[in-house]
C-alpha cells in the first residue's frame, strides 16, 4: 500500500483530535476533489513498519481520539486488505481509540467487509460538487453520510453518528 501523508492532531476529520492516513488510489474521481494527488495508487511513499510506528506512536498520546483513514480510498481494492490488518492491530492495542473511514463507496457496497468489525464510523459516497456544502460536520456534500458503523450493523440499517 502507499500513502501521501500522516497528518497529526487533525480537527477536521472526524471527532476530536486524530491522526489522519492519507492513502494512495482512488477510482471515484469526483470531479473537483480536494485531493486528486491521490488517485493514483502507485504514487506516493511506501507503507512501511516504520510507517505504522509513527502512526502508533501517536495514538498512544492520551488527548488523541483515534486514526481516520482517507485518501484516495482506503476501500480501494489495493488498500483495502492492508488498511483492514492496520485496523484490526490499531483496535487490539489502543481499544479506546476510535477508527473513521472516509470513502466514495456506499453503505450498502461495503457493510459486508471485514474492516468494519473495526470501524466506528464511515463517512461514505461520492463527492458531489453540485451538493457541496461548507456548513456540514465531516463531509463535503450533502449526499454524503456520517455512519455509526456499530449501530448500523447492529440493526441492519442506516444509523448516522450524532454530530
Amino acid at each position: 500500500m502507499k500513502y501521501h501523508n500522516i497528518t497529526k492532531d487533525d480537527m477536521l476529520n472526524g471527532d476530536g483530535l486524530r491522526v489522519v492516513l492519507w492513502v494512495a488510489g482512488c477510482s471515484h474521481h469526483c470531479k473537483n476533489c480536494q485531493n486528486p494527488v491521490t488517485w493514483n495508487p502507485d504514487d506516493g511513499l511506501e507503507f512501511t513498519g516504520e510507517t505504522k510506528q509513527e502512526i502508533f506512536t501517536e495514538l498512544r498520546k492520551s488527548y488523541v481520539s483515534g486514526i481516520t483513514f482517507s485518501g484516495g480510498d482506503p476501500l480501494h481494492a489495493l488498500n483495502v486488505q492492508e488498511v483492514t490488518r492496520l485496523a484490526k492491530e490499531i483496535r487490539e492495542n489502543f481499544p479506546d481509540k476510535t477508527i473513521w473511514i472516509y470513502t466514495g463507496f456506499l453503505w450498502s457496497e461495503i457493510k459486508h467487509l471485514e474492516i468494519m468489525k473495526f470501524a466506528d464510523v464511515v463517512v461514505d459516497g461520492k463527492y458531489v460538487e453540485e451538493l457541496r456544502d461548507t456548513q456540514l460536520y465531516w463531509r463535503g456534500s450533502s449526499n454524503q453520510r456520517v455512519i455509526d458503523v456499530r449501530k448500523s450493523l447492529e440493526t441492519g440499517k442506516v444509523v448516522l453518528h450524532c454530530e
